[in-house]
């Protein structure tokens, strides 16, 4: 077995899913059958087309198999595990605090190398290089997390700061520390605010009120990923759950028809009915898990 790290792009041409599956062409295909049961980290590198792209690792997984893709000849697909595939906190430039994480990326002189080897969309990865990665991916600090104010004075914050310890293997198959990591990311795009209300409400410890709800559940194979997440209020949260509301496609409000009363719809929910959508396009909610909450939770 051995880690690695797969390239991936936020506009990929491929089918891919990152939590899901991984497309790549047969000349890789050796070096990712080693990490058939082992973890790997994503890399999001630039676009070719208008030079976008974080540059920077940004989640993790671990792989369950390698199968050939049907409907490509010499092209495979690795799958992965259910309920293993988790975003970092905070994305992680290969180059940090003046080091290159990567040793196989290091010139000879120490900087980072170009060409060859460092432009593979697949990279075999140290265990060390990946608990290294892991440990800066993930973090408590709101500051670090790309919020403007100390973690003193920011809605949902008020506590000190507690420094976050290492995380390893053990950690992240935890369902309490995915719980956790999963509920911080969906509240952050979401601003603490609730989707289907709009209000941002905070208890009398200066903590947000809006709770993280899984679209697809963890029982049926959900992903905690923010791309399967809701922030809701707790109210909300209980009638999405139940199926009493679900989203449409265009990301309008259902409403369970004469399952709910039409005074609590009014009372609860933005006017317009429209869900609001955080600002960043990578953490929109997915479509797929949209409509398997459409098909299979809601009873409208």
């Amino acid at each position: 077995m051995a880690k690695a790290v797969f390239q991936h792009k936020a506009d990929s041409i491929y089918d891919d899913t990152p939590w899901e599956k991984y497309n790549f062409p047969k000349m890789y295909l050796s070096r990712v059958e080693r990490t058939v049961s082992d973890w790997i980290i994503y890399y999001e590198p630039r676009s070719a087309e208008g030079g976008s792209g974080r540059l920077a690792y940004f989640a993790t997984g671990q792989v369950q198999t390698v199968i050939a893709d049907p409907s490509t000849a010499g092209r495979y697909y690795a799958l992965i595990r259910p309920g293993t595939y988790l975003p970092f906190d905070r994305a992680v430039a290969r180059v940090t605090d003046g080091r290159v994480i990567e040793s196989s990326l290091r010139g000879a002189d120490g900087s980072l190398a170009s060409g060859g080897y460092a432009q593979s969309a697949i990279r075999l990865l140290s265990d060390g290089e990946f608990d290294t990665i892991l440990s800066l991916g993930f973090t408590s600090d709101p500051i670090l997390l790309g919020l403007d104010q100390a973690p003193e004075t920011i809605d949902g914050f008020a506590e000190p700061h507690t420094p976050f310890s290492r995380p390893v293997i053990e950690q992240i198959v935890n369902r309490p520390f995915r719980e956790a990591a999963f509920a911080r990311q969906v509240k952050i795009a979401y601003r603490n605010r609730c989707a289907m209300t709009g209000l941002r409400l905070l208890n009398g410890g200066g903590r947000p009120e809006v709770q993280a709800a899984h679209i697809r559940p963890v029982a049926d194979d959900g992903p905690d990923t923010v791309r399967n997440g809701l922030a809701l209020s707790g109210t909300v949260h209980w009638m999405f759950d139940r199926g009493l509301i679900s989203i449409d496609e265009d990301h309008s409000i259902l409403v369970a028809k004469d399952k709910v009363p039409a005074d609590t719809v009014e009372r609860l929910i933005i006017p317009d009915r429209q869900l609001l959508l955080p600002d960043d396009p990578r953490a929109l909610p997915h479509p797929t898990y949209l409509k398997y909450h459409r098909e299979r939770v809601f009873k409208g």
